[in-house]
C-alpha cells in the first residue's frame, strides 16, 4: 500500500470536489432517496445524502468516478452526517455502522480502480467525518447561555462508532473536516485516538477548520492560529481550512498557519462565496488561478474544492499542482 507521507514529499496532491453538488445535480426524489428498503418509512428521507450510498450506491460511485478521472488523488466518503447525533434528524441512528461501512467500500472500490490503472499515481480515500449539527461549545439559547445541546463524551462516542466503521470498510485516511466548533473536533480526535490505541492502528488523520465570516474565526471564536496550537498535540498528517470565504479570501488564514507548522497544509474552498440564490459561480479557471496562488507561494501539500467544485474545477486545480514542488513537511 503506497504511503500518504511518501507521496506528500512528492507532489501535491488533489482532493476531490463536492459530493453534495454532484448529487443535486441527479434531482433525486423522496422515492429516489427510500429506495425499496425504506419506501415505506415513517419520515421523509429527501435530502439525507448520507443514505443515497445505501439506496443509490451506483451514483455515489460515479461521482466518485468523476473526481478521480478528473485528477484526485483523494476522495471523501459521502458520509458527512454520519452520526448519530447528525442522522437523529431522519431517525436514523441504527443505519450509522452501515452507511459509513458501505460508504468507505464504495469510494475504496474506485480508488483501487484507478490505482491499478495508475500505480505510479496511487489514490487514497479520506473517510469524512463532519462537525455534526450540535456544537458544544456553545448554547443554541440565547435565553440560557449556559445551557449545551450536546455533552463531549456524547460526541466523543458518536465519533468513534463512525470512526470504526470508516475503518473496517477501509479507509486510508481519518478527515475531521469543517471544523466550527474546536471542542466538537477535540471529541472526535480523541475518540479516533481511542480507535488506533485499541487497533494498534496507524491510520494519517486530517483536520479542517472552517473560518465563518470575515472576522477569519471559526464559529467558536478562535483565529486561525489558535486553532491550530489547540489541536497540535494530537498526531496529524495535515491541518488547514475549507469551505469558508472562497479561494483568495482563505490564503491568508492558510499562510498564517503554514508558517507556524511543519506538518502537511491542506486547503479545499468553495467556488467563490454563494450568490442570492445560493449557488456557486466561480468558474474552474478562475478558482485554479487563486489555488496557484496557494502553490506559488508554497503554502499548501493537498489542494481541493468544496461546496460548488466539480470534476472539472478539480480538473483545473490539479493542472495547476503538477507545475509545482511541494511545501516541505516533517513529522
Amino acid at each position: 500500500m503506497p504511503n500518504l507521507y511518501n507521496e506528500l514529499q512528492k507532489r501535491v496532491l488533489v482532493l476531490d470536489g463536492a459530493m453534495g453538488t454532484m448529487l443535486q445535480r441527479y434531482n433525486f426524489s423522496e422515492e429516489d432517496f427510500r429506495g425499496e428498503r425504506f419506501k415505506d418509512y415513517s419520515i421523509p428521507l429527501k435530502g439525507n445524502n448520507d443514505l443515497l450510498s445505501i439506496t443509490q450506491p451506483e451514483a455515489i460511485a460515479e461521482v466518485h468516478h468523476k473526481f478521480l478521472d478528473a485528477g484526485a488523488d483523494i476522495i471523501q466518503t459521502n458520509t458527512f452526517s454520519g452520526t448519530t447525533v447528525a442522522m437523529a434528524d431522519y431517525q436514523m441512528e441504527d443505519l450509522v455502522y452501515e452507511l459509513n461501512f458501505e460508504s468507505a467500500k464504495i469510494a475504496k472500490a474506485k480508488a483501487e480502480e484507478f490505482s491499478k490503472k495508475q500505480p505510479n499515481k496511487p489514490r487514497f480515500v479520506a473517510g469524512s467525518i463532519g462537525p455534526t449539527n450540535k456544537t458544544a461549545s456553545m448554547s443554541p439559547d440565547v435565553n440560557d447561555p449556559g445551557f449545551r445541546a450536546i455533552t463531549f463524551d456524547e460526541l466523543r462516542v458518536a465519533y468513534k462508532q463512525q470512526a470504526e466503521a470508516l475503518l473496517d470498510g477501509g479507509v486510508d485516511i481519518l478527515l475531521v473536516e469543517t471544523v466550527f466548533d474546536t471542542l466538537n473536533a477535540k471529541a472526535a480526535l480523541f475518540a479516533i485516538e481511542e480507535v488506533k490505541e485499541e487497533r494498534n492502528n496507524n491510520t494519517p488523520v486530517m483536520v479542517s477548520g472552517t473560518i465563518t465570516d470575515a472576522s477569519g474565526r471559526t464559529l467558536s471564536g478562535q483565529t486561525a492560529e489558535a486553532f491550530l496550537i489547540s489541536i497540535s498535540h494530537t498526531d496529524l498528517i495535515t491541518v488547514g481550512f475549507n469551505c469558508s470565504l472562497g479561494a483568495s479570501k482563505l490564503q491568508p488564514y492558510l499562510e498564517a498557519i503554514s508558517s507556524k507548522t511543519n506538518i502537511g497544509i491542506s486547503a479545499y474552498p468553495n467556488a467563490g462565496l454563494p450568490n442570492a440564490f445560493g449557488e456557486y459561480d466561480e468558474t474552474p479557471d478562475k478558482m485554479s488561478v487563486q489555488v496557484k496562488s496557494y502553490l506559488d507561494n508554497g503554502i499548501v501539500n493537498i489542494v481541493g474544492g468544496c461546496c460548488g467544485t466539480t470534476p472539472e474545477h478539480i480538473k483545473a486545480i490539479a493542472k495547476v499542482a503538477e507545475q509545482v514542488t511541494p511545501r516541505p513537511i516533517t513529522l
